[in-house]
């Protein structure tokens, strides 16, 4: 019987966490974050001196890994913070702060403050366009309305709802986002910034999209889901639905009370989890290693709510 991935000793001791997290955020070599050197580097030893401590003798300062990254500032030990990420990386429906509360054994304002911090180190930063070379050459683009916006009175009227606008890669990337109207106007400037002029580009036939062919993409192809069509040959936008399946049931079931300021964080998770999918070879233990890897400089300031 395989042993559990959770009985690994950087879930459990501190020097091993720190040896862990030090081998994804430096892949290189320490580097210091004070002063960026990385040739005159010491590790402090003495009996007195804390876990994981380093010594620039360029700018003569002490330093972690901690610092720049999601850890900074937080007492929480290290070994606890990589079960946190297993945990967030390998639901794939997301684990409430009230759960993380529980299984670490943190107070609940600590594992929410803990919760975000995690989802901004799954923000993609790297903003490469969809669609281009070396894809399949084909995104899907689609909005769905959840929840109640904010300061809104009940009703079922689009307006009143939360809006996310998400782009897919077929086979790749999806990119979602977090937008106050759907309109033509709110919509193609990020369909512009983030999908290759390559790229054939397929939507339903909602008016918001009507134009869309015109700025350049190799096509634009619709399925006219009021007729009954979802599919035609390969032009779909089943793929970007399916993907709004998983979010809603995460919204819905697991974060039942998220705060609209905080919704581009939710986002990120499940945008991180799906880039890092199973279909892509990647298995909860690598998709966790990734985040690990995304930390550095990616630190969260503000305060928990009351």
């Amino acid at each position: 019987m395989a042993a559990s991935y959770l009985s690994a000793p950087h879930f459990h001791d501190e020097a091993a966490a720190t040896t862990f997290v030090e081998s994804r955020v430096w892949p290189n070599g320490p580097v210091c974050p004070l002063c960026g050197g990385m040739d005159r580097l010491g590790q402090l030893k003495g009996k007195s001196t804390r876990i994981g401590v380093w010594k620039c003798y360029s700018c003569r300062k002490p330093f972690t890994v901690k610092i720049g990254t999601i850890f900074e500032d937080s007492h929480v030990g290290l070994h606890l913070w990589l079960q946190a990420i297993y945990l967030v990386a390998a639901s794939k429906k997301g684990i409430s702060a009230n759960q993380l509360h529980r299984v670490l054994g943190v107070t609940l304002k600590t594992a929410w403050f803990m919760g975000h911090r995690i989802r901004e180190a799954m923000r993609d930063t790297t903003n490469a366009v969809l669609g281009g070379e070396g894809s399949s050459g084909i995104v899907e683009a689609d909005e769905t309305y959840f929840g109640r916006t904010e300061g809104q009175g009940a009703g079922p009227h689009f307006s009143k709802k939360r809006k996310v606008f998400a782009l897919m890669e077929r086979g790749g990337k999806v990119r979602s986002f977090h937008v106050e109207r759907v309109t033509a106007e709110t919509l193609r400037p990020i369909m512009d910034k983030h999908i290759s002029k390559r790229a054939r580009v397929m939507t339903d036939t909602a008016s918001v999209y009507r134009k869309v062919g015109d700025d350049g993409y190799v096509s634009h192809e619709t399925v006219n889901h009021l007729a009954g069509e979802y599919a035609r040959g390969d032009v779909t936008t089943n793929t970007v639905e399916s993907y709004f399946g998983v979010l809603k049931r995460g919204i819905f079931g697991t974060y039942q009370h998220c705060g609209e300021n905080h919704l581009h964080r939710y986002l990120a998770e499940f945008d991180f989890r799906h880039n890092n999918r199973k279909s892509l070879g990647i298995n909860d233990a690598q998709r966790a290693e990734n985040l690990v890897a995304g930390v550095r400089g990616k630190r969260l300031m503000y305060k928990t709510p009351d």
